[in-house]
């Protein structure tokens, strides 16, 4: 099963654990442009885009280590 076309990406956290996360494509990368979803994997789907947590604004950084 897919992520939806791009709707949903995996944020690779540094302590080894994986977070599902919502992009919204219409909005600047200034703004709250990701929302956390899901639970922490260890690991992600196979077709799932995954990004490391340094390219991320500050105030999502935050919201990854709440789970």
């Amino acid at each position: 099963m897919g992520l939806k076309h791009g709707k949903y990406i995996y944020i690779a956290r540094s302590d080894g654990w994986y977070v599902k996360a919502r992009v919204f494509k219409s909005r600047a990368e200034e703004e709250n442009r990701y929302m956390i979803v899901g639970p922490k994997v260890r690991v992600p789907p196979p077709t799932a885009k995954i990004i490391k947590e340094e390219s991320l604004p500050e105030s999502v950084k935050a919201q990854l280590y709440a789970l």
